[in-house]
């Protein structure tokens, strides 16, 4: 069964370059540009795995994620933020929120697929 994956960025060059990695591997690929439409993405299409910015208009990364985790039918629906930030205190932050991985940009694109692999398995 082919694994839906959400992005929620705002960069458009790089959710166009995340499309193209996941389609490649074979994942379902759903975007949203802001906070509020990603929330009300993941509402509606249930996806898999998020993977989110913390600087997002609307509704900020951080926001987004306290919604979803206070949402049951969301709350297990794990969450790969993908920041340029990269103080202590927002991996804290994010790790008090329930983030299951941190990434810092610039990033590989075969490290964010090794750690989707581990956190939803691999497409067969």
């Amino acid at each position: 069964m082919t694994k839906k994956v959400l992005i929620i960025e705002d960069a458009k060059h790089v959710v166009m370059m995340l499309e193209s990695r996941l389609r490649a591997n074979g994942y379902e690929v759903i975007s949203a540009y802001d906070g509020q439409q990603g929330l009300e993405r993941a509402q509606k299409e249930k996806p898999d795995l998020i993977i989110m910015d913390i600087m997002l208009p609307k509704l900020t990364g951080d926001e987004v994620c306290k919604k979803l985790k206070q949402n049951k039918e969301l709350a297990t629906i794990p969450i790969i933020v993908l920041t340029a930030l990269a103080r202590r205190q927002d991996i804290k932050l994010a790790e008090q929120l329930g983030v299951d991985a941190y990434i810092t940009k610039p990033f590989m694109p075969d490290v964010l697929l090794s750690k989707i692999g581990e956190l939803i398995g691999k497409n067969s």
